[in-house]
């Protein structure tokens, strides 16, 4: 099982970066309702909002997804270490989707390679902040950096 360390100093650096990503996410998805109302749910016209290619179903997307993610970043704790985690893992699948459909009926969400490419590095950062901002109590925290510690150095197996 991967091993997230608690209470890492840095946390509240991490948080705010996926804070900021999440109002970032947020901001585009407000703006791409305004700019993609009245229009169909996955069209294909060339709507820019904030130099990303968007649609109305995107948009709608990025409404829900930046007030996830937002929110759970003001909330903090370990809601906040699930949501980025889980933020990233959605965030980097759909860019590596969207790259390798961009030219094919399947970009349903009308992306563009700037838009895959934002989605990956949001889906960087939301990894990075998962990473290391989980919190324990700092007697969970005292035990694991007793056992990481007194733990006896694993050797290679003689040949």
């Amino acid at each position: 099982m991967a091993h997230f360390p608690l209470n890492h100093p840095l946390r509240p650096l991490y948080r705010t970066l996926a804070g900021l990503t999440g109002t970032y996410i947020l901001i585009f998805g407000c703006v791409s309702l305004t700019k993609t109302v009245g229009e169909t749910l996955f069209a294909r016209e060339s709507n820019w909002a904030l130099g990303i290619r968007t649609n109305l179903a995107f948009a709608i997307v990025s409404v829900i997804w930046g007030l996830i993610v937002l929110v759970a970043n003001l909330i903090g704790g370990n809601v906040g270490h699930y949501t980025n985690l889980a933020g990233a893992v959605v965030f980097m699948v759909t860019g590596i989707y969207m790259v390798a459909f961009m030219q094919t009926p399947a970009n349903f969400l009308n992306f563009s390679v700037s838009t895959a490419i934002l989605s990956l590095v949001f889906g960087l950062v939301l990894l990075l902040a998962g990473m290391y901002d989980k919190t324990g109590s700092p007697e969970r925290q005292r035990t694991e950096q007793a056992f990481k510690t007194t733990s006896a150095p694993r050797t290679a197996p003689r040949r």
